[in-house]
């Protein structure tokens, strides 16, 4: 049926990006280093990463979501019923802050890539945030359609997003019942970031986090949960974000087979100064920041930093940290340490390393724990730079 004519002008705008999903995405600030741009993949500078102790902070098209049309489908494996959930129903549950880090697991793999090549996006160490999210409880969520930690027989939590592939696949992503279902675990279904409603970059209108995980689990975005007793069967679960073997083949591993990346472990990074920068020795010193954190709830009780290859440490101070306790200790901790160096000299390697509660530590090396995917690179971050007296 015609309805009408357009001008030869308007042709061109109407029908520019029709065919591209990333077309309505939203505009990206131009300091950020940009690894792909379709779907859109940036980090910040690492000098600005730390800058404050909440970051401004996809792989797939961004949707745009009216917040008023907006439903949460929640299902259970098993029965018929499934319950919608509007943006008001979820505002009307009791509200929860937390500050919580989201890491993604490919953070740092930059490094791996210079001992041996690796697959994946050449993240450097900013591949990491820290904010403030206030929402609901997954946990007063699920109670409301009967499901407790008391429930039987289901084993995991699925978070569907709202955004498809070119083959109309949604991104999903599951985590273990139990952390799902404990009250202490601060698994949210958020709204709000930094005190402010969630940006569309971020996962607006709603956004499952899920404290001391691999971003990937923090599913934006979302549209659906399904409560269910085996594990999702995504891509994204099934056949990526594992962490495997320094000597696994791709091409003839079976990542079904392996457990999925949920909490990651302890990590630090040196963010000032950056590798290669000149640094000014003052009173015989050099001034070295950066960040460390550990999943599962675990705290930073120390970093260690040396610059003449371990013969001595240097104990950072804490600039900030939460004050949260374990297993409870979402944030990441920022810290600085002044390091002495021997006069005249020319050049040094900076070497740091991070302590969580349990005594966890970082490898020294990436040799060890190097993978094909470029996955969970905790070893020392080292960082060489040039002194200017």
């Amino acid at each position: 049926m015609r309805i009408g004519n357009i001008s030869e002008e308007e042709s061109k705008h109407a029908l520019h990006n029709m065919d591209d999903p990333y077309s309505s995405d939203p505009q990206r600030h131009k300091v950020l280093e940009m690894h792909t741009e379709k779907p859109f993949n940036a980090e910040p500078p690492s000098s600005l990463l730390i800058e404050n102790f909440y970051t401004p902070k996809n792989h797939l098209p961004v949707p745009e979501v009216d917040p008023e049309t907006y439903e949460l489908e929640i299902e259970i494996e098993g029965r018929t019923e499934i319950k919608t959930l509007r943006l008001e129903d979820l505002k009307k549950l009791p509200k929860h802050t937390i500050s919580t880090t989201l890491m993604c697991a490919g953070n740092r793999r930059r490094e791996m890539n210079k001992v041996k090549e690796v697959k994946g996006l050449s993240w450097s160490l900013s591949a990491v945030g820290n904010a403030t999210w206030t929402g609901v409880r997954l946990v007063d969520v699920l109670k409301s359609v009967g499901i407790d930690d008391t429930t039987q027989g289901f084993h995991h939590v699925h978070f569907g997003g709202l955004d498809s592939d070119t083959a109309n696949n949604p991104y999903t992503a599951s985590i273990p019942f139990y952390k799902a279902l404990d009250k202490h675990g601060d698994v949210l279904l958020a709204y709000e970031m930094n005190g402010e409603p969630i940006p569309r970059d971020h996962g607006f209108p709603i956004r499952a986090i899920v404290p001391g995980t691999v971003g990937a689990r923090n599913v934006k975005w979302l549209g659906r949960i399904f409560v269910a007793k085996d594990e999702c069967d995504s891509h994204w679960q099934q056949k990526d974000y594992k962490g495997v073997s320094p000597s696994a083949d791709a091409s003839t591993i079976d990542l079904s087979k392996l457990p999925s990346i949920q909490e990651l472990p302890v990590i630090s990074a040196i963010c000032k100064p950056a590798n290669g920068e000149s640094v000014v020795v003052k009173d015989g010193h050099i001034t070295v920041k950066g960040y460390a954190w550990s999943g599962g709830g675990k705290k930073i009780i120390r970093v260690d930093v040396t610059v003449d290859g371990g013969k001595e440490w240097h104990v950072a101070d804490f600039d900030h940290q939460e004050n949260a306790e374990p297993p409870h200790h979402w944030s990441w901790t920022l810290w600085s340490a002044r390091i002495p160096v021997a006069q005249g000299q020319k050049t040094v390697e900076i070497w740091a390393k991070a302590i969580d509660s349990s005594y966890n530590t970082q490898p020294d090396t990436i040799d060890n724990i190097w993978n094909f995917r470029g996955f969970l690179n905790n070893a020392y971050h080292r960082v060489k730079v040039n002194l200017k007296p």
